[in-house]
Parts: C-alpha cells; sequence; structure tokens
C-alpha cells in the first residue's frame, strides 16, 4: 500500500472504532483508562517526534532557502521575486483569516464536549509572553539576544527572524569555509526530511490512535467541524487562486489570466496529483518555457526558488488550521495573536518544505505557542491529503504567476541556449 493509503487506512479504523467505543461504552472508566494509557500515549509519542523535528527543520530550511535565492548575484531578481512572495502569501493567510473568523467552522462544540476533547491533552510549551505589549517592543522582541535560548524556549518568531539574517549572511559571502558551511546546512536539512519522512510513516498508527481517543470522547459531534473546515479551507483556496492570482497576471504581468490558466494546465494538473511542489518542478519549467514564453534565465530561477520559498497555498492552509483548532477547543486569539499567527505563516511559507505533509510540523509548533492542544491536528490530518492536492496547486500556479511578474520587468527579448528569441509578452491576449 501506498503511504496515503494507509494513513487513509488508520483514520477510518481509528475514527469507526472511536464512534463506536463512544456509542457502546461512553464514560466508562475501562474506555478512559485505555483512552488515556494506551491512545493518547501513542498519538503524544507521534507529535512529539514531529515537534522534536521543528527547530533544525525549520532553522536549515529557512537557511538554505535565502541562500539559493544568490542575493550577490541576483539582487534585483531575488529581491523582487521575495517582495512579491511576501505580498502574495499576506494576502492568502489574511483571506484565510477572514473567513475563519467570518464563517466561524471550529464553533459549535458545547461546552462538555470542548472539556471532553480538553481532558488527557498536553500542550507543547509555549513562548514566552512579553511584558511590554507595544508594538515597537513587540518589533524589538523579533530580535533576539541568544539565537539558542529563543529555540529552546520556544519563541519562533525570533528563531525565524535569525535564520532569515544567518541565510542573508550566507548568501552574500563566498569563500571555501562558507561553501562548506552550505553545505553542511544543506545536509542537516536533507538528514531532518529523512526523518520527517520517517516519522511520516508511523503517520497511520499514530494519526489512528489520535483519533479513537478525540472520537470516543466526542462522539460523532466533531465530524460537521471537520466538514466545515474543508469548506473554508477550500473557499479561500479558490478565491486566492482565481482571484488573486487573475488580478496579479493582468495587472502586474500585463497577460490574460484565463490565456494564463489555459497555458498552466499541464502544470496544475501535475501539482494537484503529486501534492508536491518539487516534484512539479520540471513541469512547471517546461510550461513556463514552452507554453508561457518566457525568459529561461527568469523562469529557471523563479520556479526553483519558488518550489521551496513561495508557498502561498501553505501559509493560507496553516493559517486556517491554526485559528480553527483555537475555535474547536475555546482559545481565544486576539487581533495581536492573530497578525503574529499570520507573520509566522507567511515566513515559515518560506521555510516549509515543498513535499507532501511538509506543513504539518509548523502547525503543530504554532499551536503549541498559543497554548492550543495539539492532538487537534488529528482531525486535520484525517483531510490532510486532499487539501494538500489542493493547496500544491496553489502554490504552483503562484510560482508561475510570480515568473511572469518578474519575467515583465526584465529585458524584452532573452536568448535561449539555442539561440531562439523569447518573447515575455508574446503570449498576452
Amino acid at each position: 500500500m501506498k503511504q496515503h493509503q494507509k494513513m487513509l487506512l488508520g483514520i477510518v479504523i481509528g475514527t469507526v472504532a472511536g464512534i463506536a467505543a463512544n456509542r457502546l461504552a461512553g464514560g466508562s472508566p475501562w474506555l478512559d483508562w485505555v483512552v488515556t494509557n494506551i491512545t493518547s500515549l501513542v498519538g503524544q509519542i507521534f507529535l512529539r517526534l514531529l515537534l522534536m523535528l521543528v527547530v533544525p527543520l525549520l532553522f536549515s530550511a529557512l537557511v538554505t532557502g535565502v541562500c539559493e535565492l544568490d542575493l550577490k548575484q541576483l539582487g534585483r531578481l531575488g529581491l523582487r521575486t521575495m517582495g512579491y512572495t511576501v505580498v502574495v502569501s499576506s494576502i492568502a493567510v489574511l483571506i484565510g483569516l477572514l473567513l475563519v473568523n467570518t464563517l466561524q467552522p471550529g464553533v459549535g462544540l458545547s461546552e462538555e464536549a470542548r472539556a471532553l476533547a480538553m481532558k488527557g491533552t498536553s500542550s507543547v510549551k509555549a513562548a514566552p509572553s512579553p511584558s511590554d505589549t507595544s508594538v515597537p517592543s513587540l518589533i524589538a522582541s523579533m530580535i533576539p539576544t541568544n539565537p539558542l535560548k529563543a529555540a529552546a524556549d520556544g519563541d519562533m518568531i525570533a528563531l525565524i527572524v535569525f535564520s532569515l539574517i544567518f541565510g542573508l549572511g550566507l548568501a552574500l559571502t563566498d569563500n571555501p569555509a562558507v561553501r562548506r558551511l552550505r553545505e553542511t546546512i544543506q545536509g542537516l536539512h536533507d538528514v531532518m526530511m529523512r526523518l520527517i519522512d520517517g516519522v511520516l510513516r508511523l503517520a497511520p498508527i499514530g494519526v489512528g490512535a489520535l483519533l479513537f481517543s478525540m472520537m470516543a470522547r466526542l462522539g460523532m459531534g466533531v465530524l460537521m467541524q471537520v466538514a466545515s473546515y474543508v469548506g473554508v479551507v477550500l473557499l479561500a483556496l479558490g478565491l486566492h487562486m482565481f482571484g488573486v492570482y487573475s488580478l496579479s497576471v493582468r495587472f502586474l504581468g500585463g497577460r490574460n489570466p484565463l490565456a494564463f490558466f489555459r497555458d498552466c494546465r499541464l502544470a496544475i494538473v501535475t501539482a494537484f496529483s503529486t501534492a508536491s511542489s518539487s516534484a512539479t518542478l520540471p513541469t512547471a519549467l517546461k510550461v513556463a518555457e514552452e507554453n508561457l514564453k518566457l525568459p529561461r534565465n527568469v523562469s529557471r530561477f523563479v520556479l526553483t526558488a519558488g518550489s521551496a520559498m513561495n508557498q502561498n497555498g501553505t501559509a493560507l492552509f496553516e493559517g486556517v488550521t491554526v485559528l480553527f483548532l483555537a475555535q474547536v477547543f475555546g482559545v481565544q486569539l486576539s487581533l495581536p495573536d492573530q497578525a503574529i499567527v499570520m507573520f509566522i505563516c507567511v515566513l515559515a511559507g518560506i521555510g516549509t518544505a515543498g513535499v507532501p505533509a511538509g506543513s504539518i510540523p509548523v502547525i503543530a509548533m504554532i499551536l503549541g505557542m498559543f497554548k492550543i492542544p495539539p492532538e487537534g491536528l488529528a482531525l486535520v490530518l484525517g483531510v490532510d491529503r486532499f487539501l494538500d492536492m489542493c493547496r500544491t496547486t496553489l502554490n504552483v500556479t503562484g510560482d508561475l504567476a510570480a515568473a511572469v511578474y518578474v519575467s515583465r520587468g526584465e529585458p524584452a527579448t532573452v536568448s535561449d541556449s539555442e539561440g531562439s528569441r523569447l518573447e515575455p509578452e508574446s503570449s498576452a491576449s
């Protein structure tokens, strides 16, 4: 069986068994003992293995992502790509947060059910709250005086900022020692990805155990919230893809949005079927050069960097998921809290791996920061494969939209390796 099929089997078994246990023996002492001492323990081990890898994965991914921009040689191209990515990712997360606050898919559980959901959960250590909450103080607190202490305390914003600054320093420095350091950090990233892959192989058991625990306590009461959550995510992804990207392609890229989506069909289908930005990269490059007729130097740079950094769909998904689980567990997030969530999601989108389920460790980290029980991830993992396919489609389409925008600011004609001349705006209609 393929991994996602095993995950689906674990989800079905855990959900059905949990609902059956709730119907037949809900509230009985022996069921409470099984949930507390067996299934919850298995789920906790799975979650802790994920959380264990967050800090080194986030640091290595952000540093290598910034290094790949090669700002020293491609300063203008890199800065335009990064600026576009930050702005469009911010819009994506903002759309998600507005929809969650308006439609409130996680609201509806009774207080009794919420108390049962919270029973036996263990929140990850939250980041220390600053004593001074003024805007200047919050901005200053983003710069860590001790990066290792920030990582140990769970202050992920400070760790993200340090990683970006460190990566920028590596990108601007070129000598043999620094090149070896880049290779070492890339090696750390490769090891973390291998470990993440190993932990996710345990996901069918871990997710099944978590879902059994949740359903044994709540029964079918939470399933309506999950369906509402899926609807909100799909609505937000659709608005961003066909609204924001259409406006971007038309006004920033000078092209017809209908022609753009038609030319990108192959990359869109590949992204949806693989659920991996990295695996779709060769197809996206082919589409950019042959269908969109973009300059080869621009398309290769923007799409290669974008497959790892321009994760609009992932950033949107992470923001929606955090607020949804906060609503499910009755955790009130103020506007400043939601602004912090938005900021982390935008920056974490740069460091989220372009592979299936690559955003799960980041979501677990954000949940811990705001004392939202990470066990709620079991609800999300049950539908994550389908949503992963949808948000990857948005990510890849966003990379191509970014390439169209950046290409418009480059010279009108660029020679490819075969000597032909490519017109960036020749496909506009």
